[in-house]
């Protein structure tokens, strides 16, 4: 498995998906294909909730990879973008807004520490190279 080379590509494709959070932080909220690379551009969230705050979690499952940099094997892992930030009630909060890719069979997860009090939203781009 391999990253898409960004150089010669068939197609960009700008998206933008939102999500309700439940209380299961590993929930799949976007898998990257075969012959794809999604670049994020912005995640935030928001609580919907009136009156409480509440805790956010999403992080990024790395597949296993050889990497373009050194032609070693990358074993997967789970990395935080971001680890029970508390949200305040009817808040916004960025988590993120400087660009990070995510290469084919990477997982965007996510969850709350209460369900339906938090919506997250992803701004970003498919990158095609097939």
């Amino acid at each position: 498995m391999a990253a898409p080379n960004i150089v010669s590509v068939s197609s960009i494709i700008g998206e933008s998906q939102g999500f309700q959070l439940d209380t299961t932080t590993t929930t799949a909220l976007i898998t990257v294909a075969s012959n794809k690379l999604v670049k994020i551009n912005r995640i935030s969230v928001a609580n919907i909730d009136g009156t409480n705050a509440a805790d956010v979690t999403v992080g990024i499952d790395k597949a296993t990879r050889t990497s373009a940099a050194t032609g070693s094997s990358v074993s997967g892992a789970l990395f935080k973008i971001a680890s029970t930030v508390s949200v305040p009630a009817d808040a916004v909060l960025v988590l993120l807004d400087t660009p990070i890719y995510l290469e084919e069979g990477d997982v965007l997860e996510g969850g709350a520490s209460a369900a339906s009090d938090l919506t997250l939203f992803v701004s970003y781009e498919v990158i095609d190279d097939a």
